[in-house]
């Protein structure tokens, strides 16, 4: 049997992940927004993430190229103590949730991902890390929907929670039905480390709106 020809680039990315009992406190949060407005184009459960680097779209050799430095980084990076926090948008489009925590740790750990991208001489724009979990986006015509939906979620904090696992995500190959998914394509445990005390107390805010 002839296999389907594989893609000759993808659309990546390296990011964290919550864990599902925190996606699901920020869910049910939602609920009153995934009711009110039904036509937010809304991310899947399944796919919010905390990206660390944005790829685009690469070759797939290239980024086959970054897993074993990954695994390595991964190997030697402790784990980071996180929570979500309320919402906020970006230019009234795109809806979010904030973090916070060890959020120094997190620039840390984004730098690190970053420079061993570098290392491999795989080229990518370099962002500045605004520490967010993507939710919805508006369609064109609607201008109000998202600073509604952020509101939404005034007063709204997450339980803390720690960073388990590096993830290098990629999409599914183009010419699917329906919007783009993604998958992992390799993800790696980082170092586990003893559970602090709640990291709202002593540490920094998210930055995503900064």
């Amino acid at each position: 049997m002839t296999e389907p020809p594989q893609p000759a680039t993808q659309h990546a990315f390296i990011a964290l992940a919550p864990p599902d009992h925190a996606k699901n406190e920020l869910a049910h949060a939602l609920n009153p927004a995934y009711a009110a407005y039904p036509d937010l184009r809304w991310n899947r459960i399944e796919d919010w993430h905390i990206t660390l680097a944005f790829l685009g779209e690469l070759p797939v050799r290239a980024v086959q190229r970054l897993r074993t430095p990954l695994a390595e980084l991964a190997a030697a990076r402790p784990r980071l103590e996180l929570s979500l926090l309320g919402g906020g948008h970006f230019d009234e489009r795109v809806l979010w949730s904030g973090i916070e925590g060890d959020l120094e740790g997190l620039h840390e750990l984004a730098e690190a991902v970053r420079a061993r991208i570098r290392e491999c001489d795989v080229t990518f724009v370099e962002r500045p890390l605004r520490p967010h979990l993507t939710l919805a986006r508006a369609r064109r015509y609607d201008t109000a929907s998202v600073t509604a939906a952020a509101a939404s979620l005034d007063g709204f904090t997450g339980s803390a929670w720690q960073t388990e696992r590096l993830h290098l995500v990629g999409s599914t190959v183009r010419g699917h039905s329906g919007p783009r998914r993604y998958q992992d394509i390799d993800a790696w445990s980082l170092v586990p480390g003893p559970i602090r005390p709640d990291p709202r107390r002593h540490r920094g805010r998210s930055t995503a709106s900064a």
